[in-house]
C-alpha cells in the first residue's frame, strides 16, 4: 500500500473519532470538567484533553483521580492550588533569552514555593504510590527562589539589597529629592500670595508650582503647562531645573541597573528551563487530576473496573447522562432516569427499538459517554460497582449528515458516516464500539432492512459491541438466528403519549405510532383504515404479542419484588426470634444461676443458725425457757421453707384463650387464641404470625410463670414464605437515591421512606466530600426505631450506600 493510501486512511479515522466526539457532545462535557479546574491553564488543559488509547494509562488516570480526591475529600480545607501561576511563557521567554519583570519573576517564585507545599500534602509513596510519581523527580528550585526573593520586595520592587550600586544612586537620589523639595518650599513661603495653590505638583515627571498668569514674571522658570481657564501656569522654578536633571541621569542609572540584574535573574530561569518546565507540566496534570476527581463527586460518581479482557462483560447500572445531570442541577430540568447495561460477554449486537422521543438515542450517547469518560479517568454517575472492557476507540453515527452543499441526503449522509467508521475499525483492530442510530433509515424499508442486517452481521464480527436502534422488524428477529444479537425497547405510555425511558432488555420495541396519532386528534376514519392494514399484515398481532410480553415481564417484576420484601422480612424476622431465643437461653442459665446462689446462701445461713440453737441447748446452763424458744425458731424455719417450696412448685396461674401473654423466646407480647386439650400448648398470635408454644413457654404480663421446667422452649413459626439464609436482599422498593440533595433533605427523604418499609433500607449517598454520608449517619443513630447502620456490599454500592436496619 503506497504512503498516500497509509496517509488517507489515517485521516479518515481520526475524521470519524473526532466526528463521533462532537455527536457525543464530548466538548460540552470537557467544559463541564473544566470549571472544576483550580487554574487557568488547568482550564484550557480540561477543554483540550486527549482520550488515552492505551488501558495503562487510563488506569493511571483513574488511579491519579481516585488518590487525589481522598486527600482532598479528607483534609478539612481539601488541596489548594492558590499560588500557582502560568509560567509556562515566563520560563520560555527567558529560556530565549528575554527579560522577564520583577511581578513575572516573582510568580515563578510564588510557584515553586507552592509546589513544595503540595509535595509535603500529598507525597506519600506508600500510600498513594501513583500521584506520588509526579513529584518523584520534580525540582523545586530553593536557591533559585531565595535569589530572586532576596532581590525582588512584594509587589516587585526591586530592593536597594540587590546591588550595591543600585543602592547608592537610590541614596543619591533620594538625597537630591530632599533638597529639591527644600527649596521649593521655600519659594511656596516667599511668594505663596501669587501662588494659586501651595502645593508641589508634577507635570511631565517634573515638579511645578501653581503660578497665577499676571505674576509671571515674580518667578524665573520654565512653565510646562497651562489649566484649562488660563488663569494659572504651571512652572518648574529655575533653582531647581539643575537638580532635576541630576536626578533624571541619575533615575536612568538606576533603570539601567535594575535592567540588568532582572537579565541576570531571568538568564537564571532560563539555565533551569527543563527543570521549570516540567514543574510546569507537572502542577498541570496535577490541576488535571485534582478537577476529575472533583467533577465525579459532584457527580455522584463511582469507579469504573476496566478489563484487558476485550470479550469482558459491560456491567453498569443506573448510569445517569452527565450532561443531563447538568441541565438538572442549574437549569431546572427533568429528573433523569438511569440506563443499566448488562452486556454478556458473547454478546455482540443490541437492537434499541420502540416509539421516536423515546430515549433511544440518549441511551447511545450516555453508553458512549460512559466509555470515554472510563477512558479519560473520571467516575462515572451510576450505582453499585460498574465493570467495562478496555475498548480502543468508540464510532457513531447520531442525527442527520443532510448537507445541500454537498450533495448529501440523509440516507447519503449516514452511508459516508458508516463508511468512515468501518474504514476506522480496519486500520485500527483494537476492540471498538459502535452506535447507530436509525439504522438503514432514509430509503425504501425493504431495502434499508436488508442493508441494516447486513451491516449488523458484518460489525458482528469486527466490533465488540454493537449498539443500533431501529424501527424495523426485520432486525427484532436477528436475535433467534444468532446469539451474538439481542433486543431491547424504550417503555412508552400510549395513555399518556409519554416515554418512560426506562430501557427494557430481551423485549423489542413498538412504534406506538397509531396510539400516538390517535391521541393527537388524527381522523378516526384514517386510524381505522391503518388499523385494517395493519391487520392484513399481520403487524397488529405482532404487536399485540410485544404488549402481552411487556405486561408480563411487569407483573413478574413487580411479583418478585414483593417476594423479594417479603422473604427479607421474613427472614429478618427469623434472626430477631433467633437472637432473642439465645439471649432467653442465657439468661435463664443466669436465673438459674443466681437462684442455687442464693439457695446455698440460705442453706449455709440455716446451717449456722441451727448449729448456734444446738450449742445453745448443750449448755449446761441452758434451762427451760431457752429449750422452748429453741423449739419455736426451728418450728418457723421449717414453715419459711415449706411456704417457699409451695410457692415455687405450685402454679397459681394458668393462661386460658384471649389472655394477653408474653412469649419468653422472643420477648414479643401477643393474645392467646386457642389452648390445647391437655393445656400443654398454646396458639399465640404475635402481629400478623401465629406461633405455636409449649406452657411453659409464656409468662404473663406481670411476670408470672404456670410452671418450672428446665427443657428450652420450642416456637413454631407459620409464615407463608420459606426462610432462607441470605437476608440483604435490595430492590428498587428498598432504595432511594439522596445524591445531590443537601443534609436536611435527605433526611427528609431518607425518613419518609423509612416510614413505609418493613425491612432495611438501601441509601445511596454516593462519596463526594462525605459532608452528605456524615450528616446521614448521625442522624440515624439518634433514632429510636433503627437498630443499626452499616456499610453495604461492594455489590450494592460499597462505601457510597449505608444500609438502614430498621428494630
Amino acid at each position: 500500500m503506497s504512503s498516500q493510501n497509509k496517509g488517507r486512511q489515517i485521516s479518515i479515522a481520526n475524521s470519524a473519532f473526532e466526528e463521533t466526539l462532537q455527536l457525543l457532545e464530548w466538548n460540552k462535557l470537557c467544559e463541564q470538567l473544566s470549571l472544576f479546574a483550580s487554574t487557568a491553564q488547568g482550564r484550557r488543559r480540561c477543554i483540550a484533553c486527549s482520550i488515552p488509547n492505551k488501558l495503562t494509562l487510563s488506569r493511571r488516570y483513574l488511579a491519579e483521580t481516585l488518590e487525589i480526591g481522598a486527600i482532598d475529600s479528607e483534609e478539612e480545607d481539601g488541596i489548594s492550588l492558590a499560588g500557582v501561576h502560568d509560567i509556562e511563557q515566563i520560563v520560555s521567554r527567558c529560556a530565549k533569552g528575554g527579560v522577564a519583570s520583577a511581578v513575572e519573576l516573582l510568580e515563578v517564585v510564588e510557584t515553586l514555593r507552592t509546589t513544595r507545599r503540595l509535595r509535603r500534602q500529598i507525597e506519600d509513596p506508600i500510600n498513594r504510590p501513583i500521584i506520588s510519581e509526579l513529584f518523584s523527580d520534580v525540582s523545586t528550585l530553593p536557591e533559585l527562589q531565595k535569589l530572586i526573593q532576596f532581590g525582588i520586595e512584594e509587589g516587585g520592587r526591586i530592593a536597594d539589597r540587590a546591588s550595591d550600586k543600585l543602592a547608592d544612586l537610590r541614596r543619591q537620589v533620594q538625597i537630591m529629592r530632599i533638597e529639591r523639595k527644600d527649596l521649593l518650599k521655600d519659594l511656596i513661603r516667599r511668594f505663596h500670595s501669587i501662588l494659586q495653590d501651595t502645593v508641589i505638583s508634577e507635570r511631565y515627571e517634573r515638579p511645578v508650582l501653581a503660578l497665577k498668569t499676571g505674576a509671571v514674571d515674580h518667578i524665573l522658570g520654565t512653565i510646562h503647562d497651562t489649566s484649562s481657564s488660563g488663569n494659572t501656569v504651571f512652572i518648574e522654578p529655575k533653582v531647581v531645573i539643575s537638580l532635576g536633571d541630576k536626578i533624571a541621569k541619575l533615575e536612568a542609572k538606576i533603570y539601567v541597573e535594575e535592567q540588568r540584574l532582572l537579565a541576570y535573574w531571568s538568564s537564571q530561569i532560563g539555565e533551569n528551563y527543563i527543570s521549570l518546565n516540567h514543574l510546569y507540566e507537572m502542577l498541570l496534570e496535577l490541576d488535571f487530576a485534582l478537577a476529575r476527581a472533583r467533577y465525579g463527586y459532584w457527580l455522584g460518581g463511582v469507579a469504573p473496573d476496566l478489563k484487558e479482557e476485550s470479550d469482558a462483560p459491560f456491567l453498569i447500572q443506573d448510569f445517569r447522562h452527565p450532561l443531563l445531570i447538568w441541565q438538572e442541577y442549574y437549569h431546572e430540568g427533568s429528573a433523569v432516569v438511569p440506563i443499566s447495561f448488562r452486556v454478556s460477554s458473547t454478546l455482540k449486537v443490541l437492537a434499541i427499538t420502540g416509539p421516536n422521543t423515546g430515549g433511544k438515542t440518549v441511551t447511545l450517547k450516555s453508553l458512549g459517554l460512559a466509555i470515554l469518560m472510563s477512558k479519560l479517568g473520571l467516575l462515572l454517575p451510576c450505582a453499585g460497582e460498574p465493570s467495562l472492557p478496555w475498548c480502543y476507540q468508540v464510532l457513531a453515527d447520531i442525527g442527520d449528515e443532510q448537507s445541500l452543499e454537498q450533495n448529501l441526503s440523509t440516507f447519503s449522509g449516514h452511508i459516508v458516516r458508516i463508511t468512515r467508521i468501518l474504514d476506522s475499525i480496519s486500520k485500527h483492530p483494537g476492540p471498538s464500539i459502535v452506535l447507530l442510530d436509525e439504522l438503514g433509515a432514509g430509503t425504501d424499508p425493504t431495502e434499508g432492512a436488508a442493508l441494516a442486517t447486513a451491516l449488523l452481521m458484518s460489525l458482528a464480527d469486527k466490533a465488540r459491541l454493537t449498539v443500533a436502534t431501529t424501527h424495523f422488524g426485520e432486525l427484532k428477529a436477528l436475535k433467534y438466528s444468532d446469539s451474538r444479537f439481542e433486543n431491547a425497547s424504550v417503555g412508552f405510555n400510549s395513555e399518556t403519549i409519554e416515554p418512560t425511558y426506562h430501557l427494557q432488555w430481551g423485549i423489542p420495541g413498538r412504534s406506538n405510532a397509531l396510539a400516538i396519532a390517535s391521541r393527537l386528534g388524527l381522523d378516526e376514519v384514517v386510524m381505522e383504515k391503518a388499523r385494517q392494514l395493519m391487520q392484513r399484515k399481520g403487524i397488529d398481532n405482532v404487536n399485540h404479542v410485544i404488549e402481552g410480553l411487556e405486561e408480563q415481564r411487569r407483573q413478574q417484576q413487580e411479583a418478585a419484588e414483593d417476594a423479594a420484601s417479603l422473604l427479607a422480612r421474613t427472614e429478618l424476622l427469623h434472626e430477631e426470634l433467633i437472637s432473642q431465643w439465645e439471649k432467653q437461653c442465657r439468661q435463664s442459665k443466669d436465673f438459674e444461676e443466681r437462684g442455687r446462689k442464693k439457695l446455698e446462701g440460705s442453706i449455709r445461713r440455716g446451717q449456722v443458725e441451727v448449729r448456734e440453737l444446738i450449742r445453745r441447748l448443750r449448755d449446761g446452763s441452758a434451762d427451760g425457757e431457752i429449750a422452748r424458744k429453741t423449739g419455736q425458731r426451728l418450728r418457723q424455719m421449717e414453715a419459711t421453707y415449706r411456704q417457699e417450696k409451695i410457692k415455687n412448685h405450685h402454679p397459681s396461674w394458668l393462661p386460658k384463650k384471649g389472655d394477653r401473654v408474653r412469649v419468653s423466646s422472643i420477648g414479643k407480647s401477643g393474645e392467646v387464641i386457642e389452648v390445647s386439650d391437655d393445656g400443654s400448648q398454646l396458639t399465640v398470635l404475635c402481629g400478623v404470625f401465629r406461633s405455636t408454644v409449649d406452657l411453659n413457654a409464656v409468662e404473663s404480663l406481670d411476670g408470672q410463670k404456670p410452671i418450672d421446667s428446665a427443657k428450652d422452649s420450642v416456637v413454631t413459626i407459620k409464615s407463608r414464605a420459606a426462610l432462607t439464609h441470605q437476608s440483604n436482599i435490595r430492590t428498587n422498593k428498598n432504595t432511594i437515591d439522596v445524591r445531590g440533595l443537601r443534609v436536611h433533605e435527605a433526611e427528609a427523604a431518607v425518613e419518609e421512606k423509612l416510614r413505609n418499609s418493613l425491612g432495611p433500607l438501601w441509601v445511596i449517598h454516593g462519596i463526594g466530600t462525605g459532608r452528605l454520608k456524615r450528616g446521614l449517619l448521625e442522624w440515624l443513630q439518634k433514632l429510636d426505631y433503627v437498630e443499626k447502620v452499616t456499610g453495604a456490599e461492594q455489590t450494592d454500592g460499597g462505601a457510597g450506600c449505608t444500609v438502614v436496619w430498621l428494630k
